[in-house]
């Protein structure tokens, strides 16, 4: 894992963003980016402190972001047509947003179709403010045998699919390609001897199935459950899932919903965990590739900048938000995308 750097010492030895210091019209980068072209997303995981809405909006718009990941609860409160507002004045565009239902998979039906709902009104509002992508985390183990589970799940995003495509909304499943996360047995914890003693024996954990981790069988996935329905392409899922360039050549533009964006040292899988990741351009990945065949297949939507571990917390949540920016313009600059 990387060691923690200061803020000076981070932007001193980070050549990427140095070179893409370059970049001479930060501010009208997303008002230029056309519809035709991938663009880069303000993430909330690139700085420790994005701080509140609708200043982080306005640092996005400032910085050259194309677009936002949002979150519900302050469009709700600022209301849509505000909202709407906000982005028309800001030039960026409201990028995705996370499924709003807490536990899609979990309990019986009747408890779950009382979620669906509450959905059609959260998917109406993404819809007003002009946003029309929602992403859900995929867990790679399950509670059931994988077929079993899998009809379960497959079921559940095809209620939610029909749903979401009243308001013309799309979900992208983001897979979870670490060995650990689809491991039967849990990883110990970091730092054992820091724990505080069990003040009772723990109750027996609940079983971890093998389940769905690799781009091709999120994609089949999707293509059984709805038409609306495909895949958040992380890169460092991608690449610690094995996957190939052949995969993202494979998937049908249709079903790559957004993407997100660092990089990765080498190191061996059992040791991989998800906040050792780096800034793009660091690491061994072949970003180049992974971008081209984006472009190949036609993919026009977000980036966001996701270097989950690798942002010194000292650092303030503008030069974040900026480093972020900054080595993802370059990597996508370099491979022709952007």
């Amino acid at each position: 894992m990387p060691s923690p750097l200061t803020r000076r010492e981070f932007l001193a030895t980070s050549a990427t963003a140095t070179a893409a210091l370059a970049w001479p019209s930060r501010a009208s980068a997303a008002q230029t980016t056309p519809a035709t072209k991938m663009f880069i997303s303000l993430n909330g995981t690139v700085s420790p402190r994005v701080g509140p809405w609708p200043e982080a909006a306005r640092l996005a718009a400032r910085l050259g972001y194309g677009g936002i990941d949002w979150g519900f609860a302050p469009v709700k409160a600022a209301g849509a047509e505000a909202t709407k507002a906000l982005f028309t004045e800001l030039k960026i565009r409201p990028t995705i947003v996370n499924l709003p239902v807490q536990g899609p998979f979990a309990g019986d039906d009747a408890a779950f179709k009382a979620k669906l709902g509450p959905l059609a009104d959260d998917a109406a509002l993404a819809s007003a403010i002009g946003c029309d992508r929602m992403m859900l985390v995929l867990s790679p183990t399950g509670p059931l045998p994988k077929d079993e589970y899998r009809k379960l799940v497959r079921d559940r995003l095809a209620a939610i699919g029909d749903v979401l495509q009243k308001s013309n909304i799309r979900l992208g499943l983001e897979f979870l390609g670490p060995a650990y996360m689809h491991s039967p047995n849990p990883p110990p914890p970091a730092n054992p001897s820091s724990a505080p003693p069990a003040a009772a024996p723990a109750p027996p954990a609940a079983p971890r199935i093998p389940f769905i981790w690799t781009l091709p069988e999120t994609v089949a996935l999707a293509k059984d459950a709805a038409p609306n329905l495909g895949v958040v392409l992380d890169i460092w899922h991608w690449h610690h899932s094995g996957g190939t360039v052949a995969d993202i050549l494979a998937t049908d533009k249709s079903r790559i919903i957004h993407v997100h964006l660092s990089d990765a040292k080498a190191m061996p899988p059992d040791d991989v965990r998800d906040n050792m990741r780096v800034m793009p351009g660091e690491g061994v990945i072949n970003i180049g590739a992974f971008f081209q065949a984006l472009q190949k297949v036609g993919y026009t939507g977000g980036v966001s900048p996701e270097p989950l571990g690798r942002i010194p917390m000292d650092m303030s949540t503008e030069d974040a938000a900026r480093l972020g920016y900054d080595t993802a313009f370059a990597v996508m600059k370099k491979a022709g995308v952007i």
